[in-house]
């Protein structure tokens, strides 16, 4: 019995061995080598091409098979549903009562009834036409991009269509996500065990070099994990050291985009788990700045390792993302001071993901890390345009808020992102009552005028 089946297991043996071989040849040759070299053969390109033109074809297909079949398809408000004209308070109140009232609107401003329709209109404008949350929800697509996730009409249009949506869920979970984990463990695998080998060199010249090219390499197999498709643009503005890198937030995998291209010190807290070896392991080859949990509210501490760094002009730039939270890449919410304190030279960073080929926004309120990274790996690509700013510092007389508002704004406009002025930490809490007391200061002063006008009176 033994006789009869050993040729066979040994045939499987072989074809097994030569199909692993063949793999990691093809991996070898083609991505790791490359990132080593940051290098590119211009294959992903090529198919970002190739997907672009079968997302046109796919929702082309989807708006005639509707108009054959009488469906109605759902299309996302590009615009803001209710239009807001740049009015003031006091404006819009004066123009309530003089369409409701006969009264002299010169005359001494007291409390009227109709004064709460102002407040009862923006209430609900507010609700219809939230700005605000809907900046912690996936951006929706005009077109199809054959992801079943990001289809709101997704019902059989054809035979040819609901075939090349099931070969591309075949392609996807069948051979790119095999090769994305192979390459994320990859890249992470030997992440830690380099930073710890060069851990053990003593400090200097030789020891930053290898530390930097080790970095660089394992983040661009990891940025290859992902099948991210990068275009860097002016690159004479890449951060340089003793500075500090300000950039928009979207996802974790930001860190990753950006250290492909540049060495930075991370800053962050310490974590457990493989999040810790990895942290642990980076720390032993780079001056990274990593906080305990009880330290990471202490301003004052936060504040002087930053600033101590930043000092030492041979160290490398932080790496920082101000909001304090992930947004999904239409807009950019209001940065953090902290930062902006320590008088450093600041470099912005415009971040702007094409949500085509899959969505980079990180949920953390709906999906945890690892379901999140499944959901990157299983999606077509990651796409992405970074912009290096000139660089920027306090000017006199501005305070840390102002310079980070100058700083929020030029990302903002070079990223084509919407510069909001709410807090992103709305994400989990209330609207601060600081708020709400600012539309209470400007109803009274309306009503009864600043101290000046008082005393004048």
């Amino acid at each position: 019995m033994e006789l009869f089946f050993n040729p066979f297991d040994n045939l499987v043996c072989i074809l097994l061995g030569i199909s692993f071989t063949v793999w990691f040849t093809l991996l070898l040759v083609f991505i790791i080598v490359p990132a080593i070299f940051g290098v590119s053969f211009g294959i992903r390109r090529l198919y970002m091409k190739t997907l672009l033109k079968l997302f046109e074809w796919a929702t082309l297909r989807i708006e005639r098979g509707a108009k054959e079949n009488n469906h109605h398809l759902y299309k996302p408000y590009s615009n803001a549903i209710i239009a807001k004209d740049p009015t003031s308070l006091e404006q819009e109140i004066k123009e309530i009562r003089r369409s409701g009232s006969n009264r002299d609107l010169n005359s001494v401003p007291e409390f009227e009834m109709s004064d709460i329709f102002y407040f009862a209109r923006r209430g609900v404008a507010s609700i219809m036409d939230d700005e605000v949350t809907k900046r912690f929800s996936a951006e929706e697509l005009e077109s199809w991009n054959l992801l079943t996730r990001s289809n709101n009409n997704f019902h059989y249009i054809s035979l040819r269509l609901t075939v090349l949506w099931g070969l591309g869920l075949l392609i996807r979970y069948g051979f790119l996500l095999p090769l994305r984990v192979t390459l994320a463990f990859t890249g992470v695998g030997l992440l830690v065990f380099l930073t710890c080998v060069i851990g053990l060199l003593p400090n200097g010249r030789l020891k930053n070099f290898l530390s930097q090219k080790v970095h660089l390499m394992c983040y661009r197999i990891c940025v290859r994990a992902l099948t991210a498709i990068i275009t860097y643009h002016d690159s004479e503005n890449k951060p340089k050291n003793g500075g500090m890198c300000v950039a928009n937030h979207t996802s974790p995998i930001d860190v990753i985009i950006l250290a492909s291209d540049g060495c930075y010190a991370m800053v962050g807290q310490i974590h457990g788990g493989l999040m810790g070896i990895i942290q642990r392991s980076m720390v032993k080859a780079c001056p990274h700045i990593w906080f305990e949990r009880s330290e990471v509210k202490d301003r004052h501490l936060v504040a002087k390792r930053l600033s101590d760094h930043v000092e030492d002009k041979s160290k490398l730039p932080i790496l920082i993302f101000p909001e304090g939270t992930c947004i999904n890449n239409t807009s950019v919410m209001m940065f953090k001071k902290g930062s902006f304190e320590i008088g450093a030279t600041v470099y912005p960073v415009a971040i702007k993901y094409d949500p085509r080929f899959g969505d980079a926004f990180w949920n953390s309120s709906k999906f945890g890390m690892v379901n999140y990274l499944l959901r990157m790996m299983s999606s077509w690509a990651i796409v992405c345009s970074v912009w290096y700013l000139p660089p920027m510092s306090r000017e006199e007389g501005e305070d840390a808020v102002q310079f980070a508002n100058r700083v929020k704004a030029a990302i903002a406009r070079q990223g084509g992102l919407v510069d909001l002025l709410w807090d992103g930490g709305l994400k989990r809490g209330k609207v601060k009552d600081t708020f709400k007391e600012e539309q209470q200061k400007l109803y009274s002063k309306m009503l009864v005028g600043t101290q000046e006008d008082r005393s004048r009176s």
